[in-house]
């Protein structure tokens, strides 16, 4: 959020809700329409509307007002302020469209609460936009879904080129998801009926690496025994997907320039002339340009390659991806061992984002399979994890060491996991219905809502 407006005419009200939004945003106030008119000319992107300083009782009032801020930015965000004694009149301004409403005298949990969801909502709207345009396929949607605005533009640059034929070298280290990018961009090509041919380089002998790419005649070499079909031949009409393409051998490069040029080769062994129209991904952690500086690597391959580059940045680069991330690959052990594992303990989150992933998405994902294997309960706990993982966090300081912690502190921990644990058990029973769940609780749905969010729990996760 960047552009706010409080229109309050109590300051300390004003101040309290203005010292918990971040120095990100610009802030303004007024102390009703009536005294800044203007305002109504200005977009802003969240707006704190005290009823009381409407200065109307009409039933409607807040809904033409909310509608006026509208007409100047569709996609604002309006919460509702009222004195605590007037709470059902906030909660009449929320069904009249505001996004939210906090009643004073309110604590600075409340606000941040309050603006943190709004956040999440804003961002989970502009996602749901974004995800809803026909180019991504739905089976891919949940890949997709990133915070981190490195991934943002990577994946718009994926979406610009995955409907070319254009050879695209995907860069980053080992584990940060070169090969599921490279299948997303053949599932979102217009051969993505064709076959998707991986070829892992680096793990093919160099005596080797020609035969696989190329094919071989029965005869062309001792132990050829047969005719081979190389990748080039088997990804016609579809797309070969070249891993550690820097540890292929001079002379298998002098072949593979051939084929980028003119898409011409020969198998091994025989002189004819086979076309192949095989869209080209290729992937390395290396520093080919380094490599083709010095000689290691051809600079006309280079060159060739080197068309449409994508770096991928690292884990710890995106760690405000981590939660989603981490569910997409719980819901995968789900379907693969059948345990139904709902989450992970309250505070693993922060533990698993203060550890460095030198592994990346990789490490990320063995990591969280060895601690589902491990797993008795249905919430992955600290004990299945790897001490070295949670060394020093608020994990290991609660469970390990909570003698030491100030007793509110160790309470607090203890709540939070008592408290997950319960509404996840809820939104099973439920089936992710909210309303039931909140019935069952003695608590509205705002409150369950405010619950579930503060504990990353997502309903759709829940319905059966």
């Amino acid at each position: 959020m960047n552009d706010v407006l409080i229109i309050c005419a109590d300051p300390e009200v004003t101040e309290l809700i203005e010292s918990n939004l971040g120095r990100n945003n610009t802030v303004q106030h007024s102390a009703g329409l009536h005294a800044s008119p203007e305002v109504l000319d200005t977009q802003f992107d969240l707006i704190f509307i005290d009823l009381i300083s409407m200065q109307t009782t009409a039933v409607d009032a807040f809904q033409q007002t909310i509608q006026k801020f509208r007409l100047q930015n569709p996609w604002v965000q309006f919460v509702a302020l009222a004195p605590q004694k007037h709470t059902r009149q906030a909660v009449n301004a929320v069904r009249q469209g505001a996004d939210d409403f906090l009643t004073y005298p309110f604590d600075e949990s409340e606000i941040k609460l309050v603006v943190d969801n709004l956040q999440q909502e804003r961002t989970k709207h502009f996602e749901l936009e974004y995800l809803r345009d026909k180019f991504w396929k739905s089976d891919w949607l949940d890949i997709i879904y990133t915070n981190n605005p490195a991934m943002r533009k990577i994946l718009k640059k994926i979406q610009s080129v995955a409907p070319t034929i254009a050879t695209v070298l995907l860069l980053g280290q080992t584990g940060t998801g070169k090969g599921l990018m490279a299948r997303l961009i053949h599932r979102h090509s217009h051969r993505s009926e064709g076959a998707f041919i991986a070829v892992h380089c680096g793990a093919i002998p160099d005596t080797l690496i020609e035969s696989e790419l190329f094919g071989h005649e029965k005869g062309a070499f001792t132990g050829a025994d047969r005719r081979k079909i190389g990748k080039f031949e088997m990804a016609r009409n579809g797309t070969l997907f070249l891993d550690e393409i820097g540890t292929i051998s001079l002379a298998a490069q002098i072949k593979l320039l051939q084929v980028l040029q003119d898409g011409t080769f020969n198998r091994l062994g025989n002189e004819e002339t086979l076309q192949t129209n095989a869209r080209i991904i290729a992937a390395t952690n290396a520093d080919l340009e380094q490599m083709a500086a010095t000689g290691a690597f051809r600079k006309d391959l280079f060159y060739r390659l080197n068309i449409f580059p994508i770096q991928l940045p690292q884990l710890s680069e995106r760690l405000e991806d981590l939660p989603h991330l981490a569910d997409v690959f719980l819901n995968r052990l789900n379907n693969k061992y059948g345990k139904n594992i709902n989450g992970l303990h309250p505070g693993l989150i922060d533990a698993l984002k203060a550890y460095d992933w030198p592994g990346n998405l990789r490490e990320l994902e063995n990591i969280l399979e060895r601690a589902y294997i491990l797993e008795t309960g249905n919430v992955l706990r600290p004990e299945s994890f790897p001490e070295t993982l949670i060394v020093g966090s608020e994990i290991q300081q609660a469970v390990d060491r909570s003698e030491e912690l100030p007793l509110s502190e160790a309470r607090q921990i203890a709540i939070d996991a008592f408290e997950q644990t319960y509404l996840e058990k809820l939104l099973k029973k439920h089936s992710g219905k909210i309303g039931s769940s909140a019935k069952e609780a003695h608590i509205t749905s705002r409150q369950f809502s405010r619950l579930a969010s503060k504990h990353g729990l997502d309903k759709k996760m829940y319905k059966k």
